[in-house]
């Protein structure tokens, strides 16, 4: 890679970071979780950069990295939950029902499949069309419409089973 092209890819990764690692988060749940995969797609693009011709889908292809090594490790089972010696603080009561509705959706979430969490990150956290993630992830656009129709099916069961449940103990 000559001195031009680093420039560039510096230029990429300064202004596209952040809202790149709040993708990867969103993808794996994690703060840490999230900048390995971040740092892995981003080193994975550094060693293509030479040979990515539309500078235009560089942050499609590092989001499409990414979304295909969080789905990797997933199926590997390369990180898992462990268990800590000390549990957090409690959250204050005022905070309470923000967090546990945020945590219910985001258990929701993390229990679909990884195409179909990819999906439903990329179309409502990132406020990406279905034509783009159909590119993002090199899907067809009736693809991206079935997991998202799919995803959001599932949700809404999990979401209303859990209300019926919830109702039912009261």
């Amino acid at each position: 890679m000559d001195g031009t092209d680093e420039d560039a890819f510096r230029k990429f990764v300064a202004t596209r970071s952040i809202a790149l690692l709040r993708s990867a988060y969103l993808l794996v749940g994690d703060r840490h979780r999230a900048e390995d995969l971040l740092q892995t797609a981003l080193v994975k693009t550094y060693l293509t950069w030479s040979r990515i011709r539309d500078i235009g889908a560089v942050e499609a292809y590092v989001r499409r990295t990414m979304v295909t090594t969080a789905t990797s490790w997933w199926r590997g089972r390369h990180y898992r939950e462990s268990p800590v010696a000390q549990l957090p603080e409690r959250v204050a009561l005022d905070e309470v029902a923000v967090r546990l509705e945020r945590d219910v959706m985001w258990q929701h979430l993390r229990a679909l499949p990884a195409m179909q969490r990819a999906v439903l990150v990329l179309r409502f956290y990132e406020g990406m069309s279905e034509a783009e993630i159909a590119e993002t992830l090199g899907l067809r656009r009736g693809t991206v419409k079935s997991h998202a129709s799919r995803a959001l099916a599932t949700m809404r069961r999990r979401l209303t089973d859990e209300q019926t449940q919830m109702g039912v103990r009261a």
